[in-house]
């Protein structure tokens, strides 16, 4: 079986808020890009986090780019693994990105949301009971997930004061 890569971090000195996700999925592997799949909640969670609530529907290199000017950088948890299809409970054989040492060269970082069980569970772990920032648990933004989006979306709110909100960032 062949080993399922993750993508680099997308982050940069103004990074504040870092969501981790597991891996990606076959959709997104496919895609190249994060959260490809079209019935992922993650752009429409995100966008209305960073007040910017057409997010899902603009170019990638738009999404990423208002995502950097609000201070949020993505990456996931695992840098490698086997896994048959997309879900979570099917990663196998896992390696882990090097979250310390990620989490050393963002000077502004403030928090991590943990998108999914699976990503806190093998995140925290990383990161120690330490850590100098703060963790954050959110609902998984997969299709399999099967909570509400309003439910998920009030949780996922809870991260904006950690989002930069200025002229700049209004969409």
């Amino acid at each position: 079986m062949d080993r399922k890569a993750s993508f680099g971090p997308i982050v940069s000195d103004r990074t504040r808020l870092l969501l981790l996700g597991s891996l990606p999925g076959e959709a997104s592997l496919r895609a190249a890009r994060y959260y490809a799949h079209p019935q992922n909640q993650f752009w429409r969670l995100v966008g209305s986090l960073i007040r910017s609530p057409d997010l899902h529907a603009v170019d990638y290199d738009e999404r990423l780019a208002r995502l950097e000017a609000a201070g949020v950088g993505l990456w996931d948890v695992v840098a490698d693994a086997t896994r048959i299809g997309s879900l979570d409970g099917a990663i196998r054989e896992h390696r882990a990105n090097d979250l310390v040492r990620l989490i050393g060269r963002l000077p502004a970082l403030r928090a991590i949301g943990f998108n999914g069980g699976t990503a806190s569970r093998i995140g925290r772990k990383l990161v120690g009971p330490e850590s100098i920032v703060r963790l954050i648990d959110l609902p998984s933004s997969s299709p399999a997930y099967t909570i509400g989006f309003e439910t998920k979306r009030q949780r996922w709110l809870e991260l904006r004061e950690f989002v930069i909100n200025d002229e700049k960032t209004a969409f």
